[in-house]
């Protein structure tokens, strides 16, 4: 079989899957495609877009929480309201079961926040306090990755700070999943028709308004979890810190990692004991994007592209040329005489 054959078939293959994945809908395939060409010649991805609604508003504006993993508990009622909020299934094991801290978990597509626990005293100060908790989520960050990778637009970041998701026109390609720093975006993979990316949308997706109502924050029975504006609970963190330096480390985090995040955590702790990634300040989209800035200004990259894939094309022609001619040549003679 020629390699111009098998280039055809994957392409018919591929072509097949996609419109298996949009569900019949040719509108979505128009919209996806014209939203990746926008976003290429105009050279404007969605980062672009978001990291303008932080410079505009400011991030002090910002729907935002702040987690104090010296007073979390282990109680898992955040868990509790973020499934019942989001209406997700229901977990095999009560939320009130305690074994699943036996392993270290990660958010996933039915479980959009979860509790780990890390042996060790929360702070130097809670000596008779053997475990520390903390809640991990998507950190919806100032300037976020997903948004900047997502080609169609389907991951967005809204004036007041949540990044939501249009599962009407993702085309499902995961490259959030690839460029989230925090590793957050999980995918339904059990679903063969209608996949979605799945991850905490601050509730917003949910609520009445469109704004963030985080269910999580509310059912805190401790008050863990402090709703409000980014500013607000930046300032009421660092009057924390300096009132008790004995327990809190000096640092905020989320302040500044990957260009700054929504959700912030108090630690009485060094951030690696108890799953927090260490990660630069400045965001990925920064450097990514100057990157692809560079390559699509002139158009080099679709004139290389366009150039191999013609090229190929040639190629393969030359060879089914080639070999049409060798079969010709050592053909058998007709049995009636003729050449």
């Amino acid at each position: 079989m020629s390699a111009s054959i098998l280039t055809h078939r994957s392409i018919r293959i591929f072509a097949a899957e996609r419109k298996l994945h949009f569900y019949g809908s040719e509108k979505i395939f128009r919209l996806a495609l014209s939203s990746a060409a926008g976003a290429a010649i105009a050279g404007l991805p969605g980062s672009a877009r978001s990291n303008n609604i932080v410079q505009e508003r400011g991030a002090d504006a910002h729907a935002s929480c702040l987690v104090d993993t010296t007073l979390c508990i282990g109680c898992r009622k955040c868990e509790e309201a973020c499934n019942r909020n989001n209406k997700l299934p229901k977990p095999e094991l009560p939320f009130s079961d305690k074994t699943v801290f036996r392993v270290e978990r990660r958010p996933t597509d039915k479980a959009l926040t979860v509790v780990n626990r890390y042996f060790g005293s929360p702070s130097s100060d809670q000596s008779l306090v053997q475990q520390t908790h903390v809640k991990v989520q998507c950190m919806h960050c100032l300037d976020p990755a997903c948004v900047s990778a997502c080609i169609v637009g389907a991951l967005y970041k809204t004036e007041d700070g949540p990044v939501l998701y249009n599962a009407d026109i993702c085309l499902g390609c995961r490259y959030c999943m690839i460029a989230c720093p925090f590793e957050i975006p999980a995918y339904e993979y059990y679903n063969a028709l209608k996949p979605r990316v799945k991850k905490c949308e601050f509730c917003a997706n949910v609520s009445e308004d469109g704004k963030a109502h985080p269910a999580c924050a509310a059912a805190c029975p401790v008050e863990a979890i402090v709703f409000g504006k980014r500013g607000d609970l930046m300032k009421l963190a660092r009057r924390r810190i300096k009132g008790r330096p004995d327990r809190y480390i000096p640092r905020i985090y989320g302040d500044s990692e990957v260009g700054g995040t929504s959700w912030l955590y108090l630690n009485g702790r060094a951030q690696q004991e108890i799953g927090l990634l260490s990660l630069p300040d400045k965001s990925p989209p920064r450097t990514t994007e100057a990157i692809q800035h560079g390559i699509f200004e002139y158009g080099a990259l679709p004139l290389v592209l366009y150039g191999a894939l013609g090229a190929l094309l040639w190629r393969n022609y030359r060879l089914e040329r080639k070999e049409e001619e060798e079969k010709n040549a050592y053909r058998m003679p007709d049995p009636g005489g003729k050449k």
